[in-house]
């Protein structure tokens, strides 16, 4: 399946106002769900979502300080030179990185704190779905390699866990 394909099935989602989809075949698995339980970050842009709370004035996240990288194009991250032995965790989709659930919360993740496999590490918004990314292993974060309310591409390097 290529990312126009996947695009189109998200498109169709909210389009349907549908909250989960699960489509599987013999070569991938593709699981999206929305986010109903805690309203979404809001978007860098002051856009009305359809998911945000009404009357509720759209306030901007604040800024993350832990390891960003400065703005500009996504950088190559060599994570064995970064941090030996790291795990490196990637955007698995293209889309607008929070480290939080909502605006007032607290992060998901910081550096130095323990992750289990399955752990939710931060959410990715793409066409107004949030995403939920989750730690592939168990360990301590060492780097946070973007800002949150960043976009991301496809692969790029968002985490260095070091395996415990």
């Amino acid at each position: 399946m290529n990312p126009k394909e996947i695009k189109a099935i998200l498109q169709a989602m909210v389009a349907t106002e549908t909250d989960e989809l699960t489509l599987e075949t013999p070569d991938f698995k593709l699981s999206v769900r929305r986010s109903v339980a805690a309203p979404p970050p809001p978007a860098p842009v002051a856009v009305a979502s359809a998911q945000a709370a009404p009357a509720a004035p759209a306030e901007a996240p604040p800024p993350a300080v832990d390891n960003a990288p400065a703005a500009g194009p996504p950088e190559t991250v060599d994570a064995e030179s970064e941090c030996p032995g790291c795990t490196e965790i990637s955007a698995p989709i293209v889309g607008t990185f929070y480290r939080k659930p909502a605006p007032d919360a607290d992060p998901f993740v910081n550096v130095g704190d323990r992750v289990e496999k399955g752990q939710v590490v931060c959410i990715i918004e793409a066409m107004k779905l949030f995403n939920e990314i989750e730690s592939e292993v168990s360990g301590i974060v060492r780097k946070i390699l973007v800002e949150d309310g960043e976009p991301v591409e496809y692969g790029q390097p968002l985490f260095l866990i070091e395996p415990a």
